[in-house]
């Protein structure tokens, strides 16, 4: 199969790899649409986030979908030619974190385009037949792809309690801000204010459904009751935070480039705020599947351009150059 491989900063080759095979209870996938993320991007530009480093080629692309081309031995849950969303991080299912239903915190999990874990950017994937999830014929490919990042959204609204006639606060309208506001008024928000220098970006927040779209400029009312932190960048956090009533809640979604950082401490105390991180998600494809199927997500309003494989170093440099690139899709 071809492949889109990372070798250092900057340098992706289209590489002939062997096929996987799918062992127990794998599926074989062909996959037929990659969103890039802001992690792959990472990724291409600096080798490394955090304490995850490219020591050898790897494979990006996580958010992906396809088409079922094979089963391993013991494999039930699909039939080949069915068509799936693929959730990217396998647990390992015995730890105590798994054991709890928190598997994303699992110490030994497998996520596509996590060195050593090669990812989507290929033709073919092969992953459990448990985080394959099968999608109904409303939803395209692409939007499939996309349920990654609307898990994300939907977790941040379940770790901020969001519930009817509750005013968010979205700091960060990149793919998950834009995704995490649909959720926030999927689960009953009346009132949803995104902020975000990128006036393209504003836009897509109003026309997806945002009361407010503003820039960190313009000031906030300082009355929320809920942060969906989704930029990383350390004076939203505190402008968010600021802005929360007594007893709101913050949702550290975004991962900026440093590992530490500042929070107003007084105002957190003054007000006994909650103020807790999200690391992917659990259990959320059945309710990102069910969101997207009825309507209630618009995925298509985030998607920009689309790129073949052969494109794929494009598409990682998309959203540097075109200040109207929101998501773009890899299409192998």
């Amino acid at each position: 199969m071809r492949a889109a491989v990372l070798h250092a900063p900057g340098d992706i080759r289209i590489e002939e790899r062997e096929r996987p095979r799918p062992g127990p209870r794998e599926v074989l996938v062909e996959v037929t649409a990659v969103g890039v993320c802001g992690s792959d991007v990472h990724y291409y530009e600096h080798g490394r986030i955090g304490p995850f480093v490219v020591e050898a080629p790897l494979i990006l692309g996580h958010e992906s979908a396809g088409r079922v081309v094979e089963l391993g031995e013991g494999a039930a849950k699909h039939a080949v030619g069915d068509r799936v969303a693929l959730e990217p991080g396998v647990p390992c299912g015995r730890c105590r974190e798994c054991r709890a239903g928190r598997y994303n915190l699992c110490a030994d999990v497998r996520f596509f385009a996590t060195p050593p874990v090669d990812g989507a950017f290929a033709e073919f994937v092969a992953i459990h037949e448990d985080f394959a999830f099968a999608l109904p014929e409303s939803l395209s490919d692409e939007e499939g792809a996309l349920m990654e990042p609307l898990s994300v959204g939907v977790w941040a609204c379940r770790k901020a309690g969001v519930s009817a006639g509750d005013r968010i606060l979205v700091t960060g309208a990149g793919p998950i801000g834009l995704l995490a506001v649909q959720c926030a008024i999927a689960s009953g928000a009346t009132d949803v204010t995104v902020s975000d220098v990128n006036p393209h970006r504003l836009e897509v927040a109003r026309r997806t459904g945002a009361t407010r779209a503003v820039t960190p400029g313009d000031g906030l009312d300082g009355d929320f009751d809920a942060l969906l932190e989704c930029s990383g960048h350390p004076a939203a956090v505190a402008a968010g935070i600021g802005a929360l009533r007594p007893a709101g809640t913050a949702v550290l979604v975004g991962m900026g480039p440093e590992e530490e950082g500042t929070l107003p401490l007084s105002v957190i105390q003054a007000r006994e705020l909650w103020v807790t991180g999200t690391f992917r998600y659990a259990g959320t494809y059945p309710a990102a599947i069910a969101l997207a199927a009825s309507g209630r997500v618009d995925l298509e309003a985030i998607m920009s351009r689309r790129f073949g494989l052969d494109e794929a170093e494009a598409a990682l440099r998309a959203g540097r150059e075109d200040p109207h690139s929101v998501k773009p899709m890899v299409l192998p």
